[in-house]
């Protein structure tokens, strides 16, 4: 091998891939999980009650300006849980250009409490709140931590939904919603599929060091968040998701997952573990030529997995600290990158997250993609 030879692996190895054009710089106030963008290219995103200061828990980008969404009111720190936003964890454009948000009802990962998880529908020709679903305990037991969902319309009479409960102290499973009827069950509940790994026998690694819980008094553990990104594949026959603790990427079909005469037993008998996608991920996201893109944030990057069941990266850029959510819309690929890692509650006590947090975009049809 030459030095020429050397220097062009190091490249290869070494420098940004693919093109990440910066939509937003959070630049100060709390850090942003989700982001979701409508047909008309509104972008919404959303900050979960973690511990910054959180004005609104939901807001919508307008002149470069974080504003409350869909309004102050239903941003209020106080009163009845049911009729106000507690702690959001995601917000998603169904495929009817609808707003749909999860409410965790869980600040700071308390146990929720009846009216606190929720999915909370926002019309956005009226920019209105026009659907409050909430889930009794046998959805959303008190430790609970529902984190991610999405929408399929040719389902049931007016669709379903999934989410994904990814609590840290809890059971985890996927939870299915008819949209018609605001009936809610869970699936895959305590399922090895859904649950967190941990060491020794995974060790996730974020700039260059274990990542697990460091508290300032007491001894590192494991972080145990489990089914965290979800997707629909195009056709709409399998679901897509993953531990937020986990390299394995697993499906399962949606249609042993809707129909409530299947029972748990031959629900689990449709889990295929895909296997590993590379690194670690946080959140899922499909377009409609079938292909899926997986978050990456042990490697900042952001991986797509081919109808063929093959790899590639779309995108590598030591500017991704933590690409948390994506969007696909507009031929885009939007994504939140927010230093979670660098939170005190993994840094023994320090916070390390420095300005800015951002929200990016990639093209997902142009330019050249990098083979595993």
């Amino acid at each position: 091998m030459t030095a020429n030879d050397h220097k062009d692996a190091g490249e290869q190895t070494d420098q940004p891939f693919g093109t990440l054009e910066l939509v937003h710089a959070f630049e100060e106030g709390p850090m942003p999980t989700g982001v979701t963008v409508s047909h008309t290219g509104r972008i919404f995103v959303n900050y979960p009650l973690w511990g910054d200061d959180v004005a609104a828990t939901v807001a919508e980008l307008r002149d470069g300006e974080a504003v409350p969404f869909p309004d102050q009111a239903w941003n209020a720190r106080s009163g009845d849980l049911s009729k106000r936003l507690v702690s959001v964890q995601s917000v998603v454009v169904d495929p009817a250009d609808r707003l749909w948000i999860v409410d965790t009802g869980s600040p700071l990962f308390t146990p929720t409490e009846p009216g606190g998880p929720k999915l909370v529908c926002v019309d956005l020709r009226s920019d209105t709140v026009v659907r409050v679903i909430t889930f009794e305990r046998d959805v959303a037991p008190s430790t609970s931590y529902l984190n991610d969902v999405r929408f399929d319309l040719r389902k049931a009479t007016e669709g379903v939904a999934y989410l994904t409960d990814s609590s840290g102290n809890g059971p985890n499973a996927i939870v299915v919603v008819d949209l018609a009827t605001g009936q809610a069950w869970r699936r895959l509940n305590d399922h090895p599929s859904t649950k967190a790994e941990s060491p020794p026998a995974y060790l996730p690694i974020v700039e260059g060091r274990v990542f697990m819980e460091r508290p300032q008094d007491g001894p590192p553990k494991p972080v145990l968040m489990g089914a965290d990104g979800i997707a629909i594949s195009a056709d709409g026959k399998r679901l897509f998701y993953c531990p937020l603790m986990s390299r394995h990427l697993y499906s399962v079909s949606a249609d042993a997952l809707t129909d409530r005469s299947v029972s748990e037993r031959e629900v689990a008998a449709t889990v295929v573990d895909e296997g590993d996608k590379g690194g670690s991920a946080d959140g899922l996201e499909t377009d409609d030529a079938g292909r899926v893109y997986i978050t990456n944030w042990e490697h900042n990057a952001i991986m797509r997995r081919l109808p063929d069941g093959t790899f590639e990266t779309l995108v590598h850029d030591p500017r991704l600290l933590w690409p948390d959510t994506m969007s696909v819309a507009r031929q885009h690929l939007y994504v939140t990158s927010n230093q979670l890692h660098r939170q005190a509650a993994y840094q023994n006590g320090q916070d390390l997250r420095r300005y800015p947090y951002a929200l990016f975009r990639t093209p997902i049809d142009a330019g050249p993609v990098r083979l595993l």
